[in-house]
């Protein structure tokens, strides 16, 4: 593995870019629906979204989404969707990712960046903290929408 990663802004869809993230995501959640080119396009042309990539020797290995919007309280970011191929873990292309999002709201005028991990996901829990992330005592509460 290269030690060389680069981060970039997706700024344009295509297929290399669609079967990166239709790999990389289950790997995040098994209940990811399957993803094409028009539901990435919908999600990296969003106005509140960054899709940040990662490349080691040219090859799309990680992935992330900063989402950033207004509300009455200030502007807000979350970080979602943070995921690094698992054979290419551990070699610094999280925290290149994470990185990358924190700088991205920060120029976007966020204050704070959120981001929810369940405890089982240790080593992405680790890497939060390295990068500054500080947990909070909040709950998270979730209702389904389907009908």
């Amino acid at each position: 593995m290269s030690d060389t990663v680069v981060v970039d802004v997706l700024e344009q869809v295509g297929e290399e870019e669609t079967a990166a993230l239709a790999r990389l995501l289950p790997q995040l959640s098994s209940s990811a629906p399957p993803l094409d080119a028009a539901g990435l396009a919908k999600v990296a042309g969003h106005a509140a979204n960054t899709v940040f990539i990662a490349r080691s020797d040219g090859e799309i290995v990680g992935a992330c989404l900063l989402v950033v919007f207004p509300t009455t309280a200030g502007v807000r970011a979350l970080l979602e969707d943070v995921v690094v191929d698992g054979d290419r873990r551990r070699g610094g292309i999280g925290a290149a990712l994470v990185n990358s999002a924190i700088a991205g709201a920060r120029a976007a005028g966020a204050k704070t960046l959120d981001l929810t991990s369940r405890p089982s996901r240790e080593a992405a829990n680790r890497l939060y903290a390295r990068c500054g992330f500080e947990r909070r005592e909040t709950n998270v509460w979730r209702r389904e929408l389907r009908s």
